[in-house]
């Protein structure tokens, strides 16, 4: 019984570099540095990088805002997440990606993104603060480090995904814009 530890015990440590991001497996690198790492890309290409993001990439497109989203910025995008999307009420994303209601669905993605800024965790810091969303204001609370950084009534999820043109939080619901 002894020896059996004993050889789990070596066999384990011989593979926990590869486990700990040693030189078998190369450094565990989280999204957001690996992001920031290939800031060489757009909004869109970064988003798209991480995976998390595919409906909203749809949206983008049925929307027609791929252009908008690629300039030249800065941006601060609050992007909802695939997940974010699933919260929706059943056929709520299926019918604002109808080209009848490319206009609701385009109000909807522009109180996400923030204009002329690049708002970054460092610069949010301790703070509450009110931004300007282009589509309404947008609440950004970040004074308690125990809940985190939240948007309206979102979660951040994930923060400081770079790109080339601004930066991406990821949250974990839907912003609506006020009616």
């Amino acid at each position: 019984m002894k020896m059996c530890i004993s050889a789990a015990m070596a066999v384990l440590m011989v593979s926990m570099p590869a486990y700990a991001g040693g030189s078998l497996a190369g450094p565990l690198i989280p999204i957001a540095q690996y992001s920031s790492a290939q800031d060489d890309g757009d909004l869109l290409e970064a988003a798209e990088r991480t995976g998390a993001f595919a409906t909203l990439l749809e949206a983008a497109d049925s929307a027609g805002l791929q252009e908008e989203l690629k300039g030249a910025g800065p941006f601060t995008v609050f992007a909802p997440t695939d997940a974010a999307f699933a919260k929706m009420p059943a056929g709520a994303v299926d019918s604002l990606l109808k080209p009848e209601n490319r206009d609701q669905l385009i109000s909807l993605l522009r109180m996400h993104v923030i204009s002329g800024q690049k708002l970054t965790t460092a610069d949010i810091g301790d703070q509450k603060l009110t931004a300007q969303t282009l589509n309404g204001p947008l609440a950004i609370d970040a004074s308690d480090p125990i809940s985190g950084v939240r948007v309206n009534n979102a979660a951040v999820t994930l923060s400081d995904i770079e790109a080339s043109n601004g930066v991406i939080h990821a949250i974990d619901t839907v912003l609506l814009p006020a009616r």
